[in-house]
């Protein structure tokens, strides 16, 4: 018992040495170089056996409606390490690197004319990093992620491993003000970004239909949206192919009525999963896989 949290701790600094490396190489190698090299990486992990692959198994089928074949579990591997590798770009501000289409942007434009900050709610579909960072070149927006502690206390370890000049903040959930820093924040006209499809398991949570069966989401952002009372948007990065990605923003309606809006947001997450079947990266929360009848 008294050697897990050093082991804990050893293991986390060994993992931001990996990502430091990886980060060396990709700025020094360049994208194209690097994408050669995904290509050994994405077949280890197609042949060795791992809760990747299972979950990956169980999404593909539901998604695409048939059989799949390994070409599909190849596209949906290297689509993930793909956008992986682009974090890497996109977080030290080389968006010129990569052809980025924005869709709804009149809707930021209006909360900008009105001075008014925005809930965004994302999912890992995608790349949530390819908004942040077009959103900081392409519109000069001030955005916030909204993270549980620990979840935010790694991923602040990998963002300075990454770049430690990114000077992204991340507000941490379940401390003492988080919500008032939250409400802070949009009214200082920032837009607050939280992945609203996966929350911890001893969070209050719903089963809802996602691709033909149930699928856990939880209720933490819905709520907090309600009790806020500020606009909410859905926002999705999805990967298409190449360098080319598609930024999505929706409106999210009456964000007061929690059962509809979480119901809305399960809807359109389904059919940009349909869009894009490969973008679909929550190996957690996989509808009518392995990972669901572990929660059940």
């Amino acid at each position: 018992m008294v050697n897990r949290p050093n082991w804990a701790t050893q293991q986390e600094r060994g993992s931001v040495w990996t990502i430091r490396l990886i980060v060396w190489l990709a700025l020094r190698l360049g994208r194209r170089a690097m994408r050669v090299l995904l290509l050994p990486i994405c077949l280890y992990f197609m042949l060795v056996p791992s809760h990747w692959q299972q979950a990956s198994r169980d999404y593909l089928p539901r998604v695409l409606g048939r059989r799949t074949r390994f070409s599909d579990g190849w596209r949906h591997c290297h689509g993930f390490a793909s956008c992986l590798l682009d974090r890497v770009y996109l977080l030290n501000n080389q968006t010129g690197r990569f052809a980025i289409t924005v869709h709804g942007a009149a809707l930021i434009t209006e909360l900008r004319a009105k001075g008014q900050g925005s809930l965004l709610f994302g999912a890992h579909l995608g790349s949530f990093e390819v908004c942040r960072a077009a959103g900081r070149a392409m519109m000069d927006l001030p955005i916030s992620l909204l993270m549980y502690e620990d979840n935010a206390r790694k991923t602040g370890a990998v963002l300075n491993a990454v770049n430690p000049d990114l000077g992204m903040e991340i507000i941490a959930l379940g401390r003492p003000g988080s919500i008032l820093a939250v409400r802070d924040r949009l009214e200082q006209g920032h837009l607050v970004g939280v992945l609203a499809d996966r929350g911890l398991t001893e969070e209050r949570r719903v089963q809802l239909p996602f691709l033909g069966a149930p699928a856990w989401f939880p209720e933490g952002p819905f709520r907090m949206a309600g009790l806020l009372g500020q606009p909410v948007l859905l926002m999705f990065g999805i990967y298409r192919g190449g360098n080319r990605y598609d930024i999505v923003f929706e409106a999210l309606p009456d964000p007061q009525d929690l059962a509809e809006s979480m119901r809305h947001y399960v809807r359109r997450l389904e059919y940009y999963c349909h869009d894009a079947p490969y973008n679909w990266f929550n190996f957690g929360n996989c509808p009518g896989g392995s990972a669901q009848r572990r929660q059940s």
